[in-house]
């Protein structure tokens, strides 16, 4: 099923696959039984397929769900919980992503500062020393560029993941909205 909801989801509007990956995994895990909006999104993509236009296919697809027992009123609830899951995989993902910029980030300026301190010390030692605040300075010289890197990285992850969750977010919503206009 989670292949099927990429292609549904994913796509067909240009965002990362990693994300439209992770959330549509979501979405499988948490598929509720029965007949519901991601079998019903399922058939509407089908009917889409086809040529068939949004009104036109909302209509027949839910012509023919009802005769499993979806109601309109099923089919909007569980949109909303399948909005849930993504709202729940997002703060699952901010979370991670904070535990990523402290670990791979703030670790990392806080490692430049203490050696900022010791460079201090060493400059007041004798010469001997010149030689580890040569080291320590090509330490914190390179820290500089790799949380660069990390940062940019960590922002790519961010706006790929946030550009995913907004889209299939609004598809929902979109989808709620023409289900309320249709049906």
């Amino acid at each position: 099923m989670q292949q099927n909801l990429e292609n549904i989801f994913g796509t067909h509007h240009g965002l990362d696959s990693k994300s439209v990956d992770y959330l549509t995994a979501a979405l499988a895990k948490n598929n509720l039984p029965g007949f519901d909006y991601l079998e019903f999104k399922q058939s509407l993509a089908a009917l889409a397929n086809l040529g068939m236009d949004e009104s036109t296919a909302i209509k027949s697809a839910f012509a023919t769900a009802a005769t499993v027992g979806l109601t309109k009123e099923k089919l909007i609830q569980t949109a909303k919980h399948y909005k849930q899951v993504l709202a729940t995989e997002k703060n699952q993902f901010d979370e991670a992503l904070v535990n990523q910029m402290n670990k791979r980030v703030n670790n990392k300026r806080e490692e430049v500062e203490k050696l900022k301190v010791q460079i201090g010390r060493w400059k007041e030692q004798i010469s001997k020393l010149e030689a580890q605040i040569a080291q320590s300075q090509s330490t914190i010289d390179h820290a500089d560029e790799n949380i660069q890197a990390e940062i940019g990285k960590i922002e790519t992850t961010k706006t790929n993941f946030e550009y995913a969750y907004q889209s299939i977010g609004n598809q929902v919503d979109k989808d709620v909205e023409s289900f309320n206009l249709y049906l």
